[in-house]
């Protein structure tokens, strides 16, 4: 089974993030620090990445970058689920190589579930 990588810091939106993922049959990892995401990045099986961009360590925009700059993670589907909704930052995560962005007050969890189906390897 594929699994999904969660790294968001704040705990409360990553227990729901999970529950409702886990509950639609995908296997789920979690990371609440940039550095933690960045050690799980290369799980085997990994079949999409769901970042926030506001993180510690390192922020979501490093993790892109680094997630596209290696081969064997450079090709694994990347939604950035974020409260961060300028264009700017927008722009920024897809020129970095985001899949999706995605306003995390503008989606429900199903409809997050629903992305994760469709972008999943």
């Amino acid at each position: 089974m594929k699994k999904v990588l969660i790294i968001e810091d704040d705990s409360f939106l990553l227990d729901l993030e999970a529950a409702k993922i886990k509950k639609n049959n995908y296997d789920v990892l979690v990371a609440q620090t940039g550095e933690d995401g960045m050690k799980k990045i290369k799980e085997p099986d990994l079949g999409i990445i769901l970042l926030d961009l506001l993180l510690p360590n390192y922020d979501g925009y490093e993790i892109l970058k680094k997630v596209r700059a290696d081969e064997l993670t450079k090709k694994i589907p990347v939604v950035v689920f974020s409260n961060c909704a300028e264009q700017k930052d927008i722009d920024k995560a897809m020129e970095l190589g985001a899949n999706k962005f995605m306003v995390k007050s503008n989606f429900s969890l199903e409809e997050l579930v629903e992305e994760i189906g469709k972008l999943i390897l």
